[in-house]
């Protein structure tokens, strides 16, 4: 049985651009579009021609994006009230920008036409029926508008609001977009303004565009569609200016696998959460860890009875599968822990877990070292550590011995480009190693000199790249002799993971951290090349 589709138009790389903290770039918008082509939306608005440089030349661009499904579409507004459609410089643009639909927004509020507009109720109506024809004629192209502050209007004068879109409509308009641009609106004064509009305009195709300003957004979104609405516009991660646009992500994922609904292509909803972060990518902005459907903490369990249970049955605290979106379950290890957390995490790797007492041990390791400041949470590559020593596969490749850092004089400084000196002397096997490095600030010349005392025996630390690194104070009430916390990410052979410091001194926190991270890393590389030559002698 077929499902109903809903059109997704999608507006990050105009409305979404207008957020806090959002810059893209022309080749960002660009290769966002792809993304969303990939994904499946039916429209992908550019942004408004004639407004920018950039946003011209991605119409001119998009002419060879070879987009496979999404439509491109350029935004506007309706025509100055001193000019007549063929006239107005902005709707000259909108046509020369050969998009494949056009999209423009009009008042529907009485105030905002009386005191932004400042023209007539009536000549307010010319504009919008008068653009949306004009547009719809010299482009050969669909026209959608936007009525902006549509539910405002409605709420101060319902019978002008209803003539906006009635003027839109008899234009020609192909999907009529309700807005609530100030993102206030309730979801019941919505569902009600919305079985009015069809009541009043029987035969009308209606759209739903609102902000996230009461935290409503993807509410408010779903009553629509519930009202009969057969297209969302929104932008991907609900980027945009004040509290943002509503989230597509979680109006696709509610839609599809709650209500029933066809947003995507068959087989696209698991790429969702990969979509997502692409996105945080472009923008260069860490997204919200709780980020329903998409987060990475969407799917995370802490509490032991909480992990129990999903063991058992992951209905019994998700809502949904996480793989239908693209996303995975995490098992967190934290001083709320169970044992069952530890199984569940460590079943893969550490199936002896199951067969010796060392789980409780394991625990309570984890809650003491978190009660003196530690967060083995996101540190997988510390709390590996610690479970290696507990179960008897602590087999360290080096060992540390100890680290100086020199700071050049001011009289010095100016010949040593600010970098800072380190050393460092670890024993690998029966030999002494001391190296010097330089780099800029203490950790980074430890890194390098760490790195430069153990590339002989092992080559393969050259893979091992900091991603992260992050400092936070403890216990803050002591002031200076506060403890820090030190994480530091780092990639190798395509894993990321985490380390973890704690001390009073930072240098010493990130020192520790950073023996972690290699510590971790090379077992895992001797453990991973053991079991090759043991797998090929098998063979033989």
């Amino acid at each position: 049985m077929s499902r109903k589709k809903i059109e997704i138009y999608d507006t990050t790389l105009r409305d979404g651009n207008q957020g806090e903290g959002v810059n893209l770039s022309l080749a960002d918008k660009l290769d966002i579009a792809h993304e969303l082509d990939a994904m499946g939306v039916d429209f992908i608005e550019g942004g408004w021609p004639g407004s920018n440089p950039k946003d011209d030349e991605f119409f001119a661009r998009a002419q060879a994006l070879e987009l496979k499904h999404a439509k491109i579409t350029a935004f506007g507004s309706t025509h100055r009230s001193s000019v007549e459609p063929a006239e107005d410089h902005f709707l000259q643009q909108l046509v020369a920008a050969k998009a494949d639909v056009t999209c423009i927004f009009g008042k529907s509020w009485d105030l905002h036409v009386e005191q932004a507009l400042r023209v007539s109720a009536e000549r307010n109506l010319e504009m919008i029926q008068g653009s949306v024809s004009y547009l719809r004629e010299a482009t050969g192209q669909p026209v959608f508008y936007d009525a902006e502050h549509f539910f405002d209007g409605f709420k101060s004068d319902p019978g002008y609001a209803l003539a906006c879109l009635l003027a839109a409509y008899d234009g020609g308009a192909e999907r009529i977009i309700l807005c609530d641009t100030n993102g206030g609106v309730m979801p019941h004064e919505l569902g009600a303004a919305v079985r009015e509009v069809r009541k009043e305009i029987p035969g009308i195709s209606l759209g739903i565009h609102v902000h996230n300003d009461g935290g409503l957004g993807v509410a408010n979104t779903l009553r629509a569609i519930e009202e009969g609405v057969v297209q969302v516009q929104g932008t991907i991660n609900g980027i945009g200016e004040r509290c943002g646009n509503v989230d597509l992500t979680s109006v696709i994922g509610n839609l599809e696998l709650k209500l029933g609904y066809q947003c995507v292509p068959e087989g696209r909803l698991k790429d969702l959460t990969g979509l997502s972060r692409k996105v945080w990518e472009y923008l260069g902005i860490q997204g919200p860890s709780g980020q329903p459907f998409v987060g990475p903490s969407a799917f995370a369990h802490k509490g032991g009875v909480h992990v129990s249970a999903v063991q058992r049955n992951p209905g019994t605290y998700e809502h949904v599968d996480p793989e239908l979106v693209g996303n995975s379950r995490k098992i967190l290890i934290s001083e709320l822990a169970g044992g069952s957390n530890l199984r569940a995490k460590l079943a893969n790797r550490y199936p002896e877990l199951e067969d010796t007492g060392a789980a409780r041990a394991i625990l309570e390791e984890v809650q003491d070292r978190e009660h003196a400041g530690y967060s083995y949470e996101k540190a997988d590559g510390s709390f590996d550590l610690v479970v290696r020593r507990h179960i008897g596969k602590f087999k360290p490749v080096f060992e540390p011995l100890y680290y100086r850092i020199y700071s050049p004089s001011n009289e010095e400084h100016s010949d040593s480009d600010g970098l800072i000196e380190a050393s460092v002397k670890i024993r690998v096997g029966e030999e002494i190693r001391l190296c010097a490095a330089e780099g800029n600030g203490p950790v980074d010349a430890l890194n390098h000199a760490l790195q430069k005392a153990l590339c002989e025996e092992f080559p393969v630390v050259g893979e091992l790249h900091l991603t992260d690194y992050s400092v936070r104070v403890v216990n803050s009430t002591q002031e200076t002799a506060a403890k820090v916390r030190v994480y530091l990410e780092h990639s190798f052979e395509g894993e990321i993971f985490g380390t973890i410091g704690v001390n009073v001194d930072i240098i010493k926190a990130s020192w520790n951290a950073l023996i972690e991270a290699y510590q971790y890393a090379l077992m895992q590389h001797v453990d991973f090349e053991r079991e090759v030559r043991e797998a090929s002698s098998g063979d033989a």
